[in-house]
């Protein structure tokens, strides 16, 4: 599939002068935990583009998690520069091939996929910015939707929190959640049979160990699960881990999906997994798998393959990427779940000055405006930046 349909140049190139790549660090609404970190805040990067004509700007981003890709804000960043003096590099920008060339140029690798989504997602808004057109627009839309329903996420923690989420759910009326899992089996249980009692019968649940479980933990879940009435189970344990294999095949024999999602950070392992045929479901996400162009193309793939995929994101993403993921999830609308927009529901405050949450029944269509649709408070953006590195062209 041409993933670029609409190759259109500019009659005069918009020359970029300077490129800003700024260490973000955002407050959350209080403790999110997961089985591999507790976080008050989130760490992520965000690249600003300046252009010559009228301080014409592009914004993206990407939100690093160590325990994935190995990479670090101050990894992406150094990334980032490299990138910057690449000899595709656009510093004179007037069409999407341009952009396209330098993405099939780096490598597609986990420890430069963040910094592959940042720079990209900043040229695309800074080229649909400057032609008035939105993001969407430079790609095809075979499996476009104007309207998505993304889910919600319970992050692992004490009852109280547990509640606290659940709560808010049912007032939103979202049918769909993530729930994050720990090494706690009891605490496990405790909380999926509260969470199947709160939100009732219709609502699909998914749980996310982050790849914590062991073989014997893993197994000793399966009942519960099943009682539970679990849809998915997301990478339960490291691919290579002893048992894996069994536990796939037990979760398929018992009606239960099985998604990879740390194990399919780059195109070689989504490859093998495909190969395989052990998950039933990929998660794919912006800045993990190295931005739109990247997604899309992996999407097609498993689209070939007959396997399913959703979209996901990265806890704490600033309006940047939410505006991006909203952009891949329109244009995946066979999508099977889709995370993200959670900006106003889990950051105390945004470097965006629009809110690209989602509404009621997590309902959310397509941002107005040019490029990624958002504005960005640049005061709020120094604010929260721990340092910023430039690159002068």
């Amino acid at each position: 599939m041409n993933l670029y349909p609409h190759l259109s140049g500019s009659e005069y190139p918009l020359k970029i002068t300077k490129l800003n790549a700024y260490a973000v660090r955002l407050p959350l609404k209080g403790e999110f935990s997961t089985s591999k970190q507790k976080r008050l805040f989130t760490e992520t990067v965000i690249v600003e583009l300046v252009a010559e004509r009228d301080g014409l700007r592009g914004y993206g981003e990407g939100t690093p998690v160590e325990f994935v890709t190995g990479e670090t804000p101050e990894s992406v960043i150094e990334t980032i520069k490299v990138i910057a003096q690449h000899k595709l590099f656009p510093k004179e920008l007037s069409s999407l091939e341009q952009i396209q060339d330098l993405v099939e140029a780096l490598p597609f690798e986990r420890k430069t996929n963040d910094a592959t989504c940042a720079v990209e997602i900043a040229l695309l808004d800074l080229l649909g910015r400057h032609e008035g057109k939105p993001v969407v627009d430079y790609f095809d839309k075979t499996f476009f939707t104007s309207n998505i329903h993304y889910a919600a996420i319970i992050p692992l923690g004490a009852k109280d929190t547990v509640i606290q989420f659940c709560n808010g759910i049912k007032k939103l009326g979202i049918t769909q959640v993530r729930v994050k899992m720990g090494q706690d089996y009891h605490q496990n249980k405790d909380t999926l049979k509260f969470v199947r009692k709160s939100l009732g019968d219709s609502c699909v649940i998914t749980v996310d160990p982050n790849a914590i479980w062991d073989k014997d933990l893993a197994f000793k879940h399966l009942p519960l699960l099943k009682e539970i009435s679990v849809k998915t189970v997301e990478e339960p344990m490291p691919r290579d881990a002893d048992g894996f294999e069994r536990f796939a095949e037990a979760l398929r024999d018992s009606g239960i999906y099985l998604m990879a999602c740390e194990s399919a950070a780059t195109l070689n392992e989504v490859r093998k997994i495909l190969l395989e045929r052990l998950y039933q479901i990929i998660n794919i996400k912006l800045s993990r798998n190295g931005g739109l162009t990247r997604c899309l193309k992996l999407i097609d793939l498993i689209r070939e393959s007959r396997l399913l995929f959703q979209i996901g994101c990265a806890v704490g993403e600033s309006g940047i990427l939410s505006a991006a993921g909203r952009a891949l999830g329109l244009l995946c609308k066979d999508a099977l779940c889709y995370d993200g927009s959670y900006d106003a529901h889990i950051l105390q405050e945004n470097v965006t000055s629009k809110d690209v949450s989602f509404g009621y029944h997590g309902q959310a269509g397509p941002l107005s405006g040019s490029g990624l649709g958002v504005e960005i408070d640049t005061h709020r953006l120094k604010k929260f930046s721990r340092y910023v590195t430039s690159v002068t062209f």
